[in-house]
């Protein structure tokens, strides 16, 4: 099972079902949480967070009805596959590139140049 990084501000406008389900999409999308990857049960993230069941139980209701996640009966909730894996992955690939380039003194208009001329073979 996954650990999330993800706390719950109780000060915050947001509600709270919002503010984990954000939090969520966010490491989902940007490639922390990979397809596969089983999120902690209801009751667990509820109980680590101090937040009733329910409140969780809608946060990842919300994921599973935008195919972020989906419920298995014995494996529980896990991140799905589909469009946002492979834009999850390119963001990872994208992100060692950057750094990289940095790390190799060049500048960012550069690699870019870089990208672009491999988009054009």
């Amino acid at each position: 099972m996954t650990e999330l990084d993800v706390a719950v501000d109780p000060s915050s406008p947001k509600a709270p079902y919002e503010q984990l389900r954000s939090q969520v999409e966010s490491l989902i999308r940007g490639g922390r949480l990979v397809p596969g990857d089983r999120l902690p049960t209801v009751r667990g993230l509820a109980g680590d967070l101090g937040l009733a069941a329910g409140t969780v139980a809608r946060a990842y209701k919300e994921l599973e009805a935008a195919g972020l996640v989906e419920t298995r009966s014995r494996s529980g909730t896990v991140v799905a596959s589909g469009e946002h894996a492979a834009e999850a992955a390119l963001a990872a690939l994208a992100a060692r590139y950057v750094a990289a380039a940095r790390e190799a003194g060049i500048s960012d208009p550069a690699a870019l140049d870089l990208v672009l001329r491999a988009q054009r073979g």
